[in-house]
């Protein structure tokens, strides 16, 4: 199998090197250090499963694997990890395998024969997407490009028709998530305004309203207003208090 190893400890990634030279069988098509490159070479890469860490800085593993996890036809990932609490949350990320550092060959074995056994199909039949925290990160897929957006910089999502626009400080990009999934994952910070826009606390200015007497929100940055409804008016009010 083609294999991508992600781990930001080198001596890490060169145990599980040589753990794979010793198994034999498997190309190792590459390494990464972070869950952002992790991302990038799977795309570009198009490995059969990505050994992956859990602990690392800016994207951790949990993060990345949710993002490999919605992508069509994906790796399987083993997490290789120091730490046993995470071990629930993996699962619910679809990893098929969880492996203790020091990792042994024998449970490697197991996890990568585990890892062949399983479809797509079977992957999505044992677990549920997604996992138990919001992303930092939203990934955009581009033909053979996989663009990464901090979810801080989001301004707001907009539901038009089948489509969800995610409008940033740099511009726009369409989303395959509904407005509902993103209100649930992003529900701290995130509110919303109208049945069809999901706004960002941390870049809302002010709630007002125009000539006509309707409510409506200015966000930093943006000459245009939103419309707010007015049944959301109180909820709105309450979440901006105590922003």
């Amino acid at each position: 199998m083609r294999i991508l190893i992600v781990d930001d400890e080198a001596p890490a990634r060169q145990r599980l090197k040589q753990l794979l030279e010793d198994l034999g069988g498997h190309e190792i098509v590459g390494e990464a250090a972070n869950g952002q490159d992790a991302l990038k070479l799977g795309n570009q890469l198009d490995p059969d499963v990505i050994l992956l860490d859990i602990r690392m800085p800016g994207m951790d593993g949990m993060e990345c694997a949710r993002h490999i996890s919605a992508r069509e036809n994906s790796p399987a990932v083993v997490f290789t990890t120091a730490y046993d609490q995470y071990a629930i949350e993996a699962f619910e990320a679809r990893a098929v395998g969880y492996l203790l550092k020091p990792v042994r060959k024998e449970r490697l074995e197991s996890a990568l024969t585990q890892a062949r056994r399983l479809t797509s199909a079977e992957a999505d039949s044992l677990h549920s997407r997604g996992g138990s925290r919001p992303r930092q990160f939203i990934s955009v897929g581009n033909r053979d490009e996989l663009q990464l957006f901090p979810v801080a910089e989001v301004l707001y999502f907009q539901a038009d028709q089948k489509y969800v626009s995610m409008i940033h400080q740099d511009g726009t990009k369409l989303l395959g998530d509904s407005l509902k999934a993103l209100e649930e994952e992003f529900s701290e910070e995130f509110v919303r305004i109208h049945r069809a826009i999901l706004v960002s606390l941390a870049h809302l200015e002010a709630l007002e309203k125009d000539d006509e007497g309707h409510f409506q929100v200015r966000i930093r940055g943006k000459s245009n207003f939103l419309p707010v409804s007015r049944r959301m008016v109180p909820e709105l009010r309450k979440r901006m208090r105590h922003n």
